[in-house]
């Protein structure tokens, strides 16, 4: 008897073991089938530079946070140094690659991202700094976005300001010397309203203060960039800002050998690194504000515009300094005029409260492409107010001079 105990108690051990055995194996099945269930998301990156370029650098930032955050619910499929003209290509190759998500990041890619959003359907297409979401066709996969810039450029005027009004009361400078110049890729609207608000902070602070413009017709041309940035120098003018891709006009700041004064204002990346002596400040738009949201509802199966914090216009979405959207980067405090850092917080804190409205004030200007069109600020200007990419495209008569 008692031997065939010991047998009964080895059977049902057995058993036991056996039927843990078996739920252990159900529940890893159960728990690969939950995995491969999740599916990875294929995210699409169109770039018009590569990291070597502020601009498209500013993107790739984004990109790291994305693959930073998500881990391996994402792989990224990257297209650098595409062309205008190569955009269309690129896009559809990224759609055949699978991507469910693809980012384009140059305006001019604009047209044809929206022509293959309607050819897939499945897939969301983001571009960014575009005006034509919301315009026929709509397409419920297809979305602009872009950070509401002119309080950044109005702010880094601002610090422009300053050190000017610096130069002129301790008589390194006269009042009639206090000039600005501007490297602008376009006469596009983005490039226009972008140093108008620029001029609009220099002048609340140097009243004396004219600009003078340059454009490129190039966003990314490193030596057209430097070459206007020294002739803007030669002519006179003591700071050098830039809407345009590469770190030229930075360079030409820190190189000059002129005997007045010269100090460079930058976008979309510090340009402390490159010019030292000379670099005050820069702005940029924060993009992963977007992107990581974007992403998310991807993922999460969800309308990209309900995920995204920021001012919504159909399937366009904008923001500012209150979503993070905008961003002041490092102010070089050795040569920033006295003050500037406490006042850049104070400008920040009032562009989140809404009380600074930047387009206003005793100004005309004139549509350059039809100079019949006139506008007068004195009644104000609100930017963005119906879209997320910049609208205003006067050139103010008597302070600004394109060249």
């Amino acid at each position: 008897m008692k031997r065939f105990r010991l047998n009964k108690i080895h059977i049902t051990s057995l058993i036991t073991a056996f039927m843990l055995i078996l739920v252990f194996v159900a529940l890893d099945y159960l728990f690969l089938q939950d995995k491969t269930s999740d599916q990875v998301l294929r995210i699409g990156f169109v770039y018009d530079g590569d990291e070597s370029t502020p601009y498209s650098a500013n993107f790739i930032r984004a990109q790291r946070e994305i693959e930073n955050t998500y881990g391996d619910r994402v792989v990224c499929d990257v297209k650098s140094n595409v062309s205008e003209v190569e955009g269309e290509q690129a896009i559809r190759d990224l759609a055949k690659d699978g991507c469910g998500l693809i980012f384009t990041t140059s305006y001019g890619f604009g047209e044809a991202a929206k022509k293959l959003a309607a050819e897939y359907p499945q897939i969301q297409f983001c571009q960014a700094t575009c005006d034509n979401a919301n315009t026929e066709p709509v397409l419920s996969n297809y979305h602009t976005f872009m950070g509401e810039i002119y309080e950044g450029r109005y702010i880094a005027g601002v610090v422009a300001g300053m050190k000017l009004r610096d130069l002129i009361d301790t008589g390194q400078i006269k009042a009639g010397e206090a000039k600005v110049g501007y490297v602008g890729a376009f006469p596009y609207a983005e490039v226009i309203s972008g140093y108008t608000a620029f001029l609009l902070g220099v002048r609340s602070v140097a009243p004396e203060a004219v600009m003078y413009v340059k454009y490129t017709d190039s966003w990314s041309d490193y030596y057209k960039e430097r070459k206007y940035a020294d002739q803007l120098i030669n002519e006179g003018c003591v700071i050098i800002s830039q809407h345009s891709d590469t770190i030229g006009p930075a360079v030409a700041c820190e190189e000059t050998d002129v005997s007045h004064p010269v100090f460079h204002v930058g976008y979309n990346q510090s340009m402390i690194d490159v010019a030292p002596t000379t670099a005050l400040i820069s702005t940029r738009i924060n993009w992963d504000r977007y992107m990581l949201a974007a992403v998310n509802a991807v993922l999460s199966n969800k309308k990209i515009e309900d995920a995204v914090k920021g001012h919504k216009h159909g399937y366009d979405t904008g923001a500012g300094f209150e979503q993070e959207w905008v961003q002041m980067m490092d102010l070089n405090e050795h040569i920033a005029a006295p003050g500037t850092a406490n006042m850049i917080k104070r400008l920040v804190s009032a562009f989140q409260s809404g009380t600074i409205e930047v387009f206003k004030g005793d100004y005309t200007g004139t549509n350059p492409s039809d100079p019949s069109d006139t506008i007068d600020l004195s009644a104000g200007y609100q930017e963005n107010a119906n879209a997320s990419a910049p609208s205003f495209y006067y050139v103010l008569d008597d302070v600004i001079k394109v060249e």
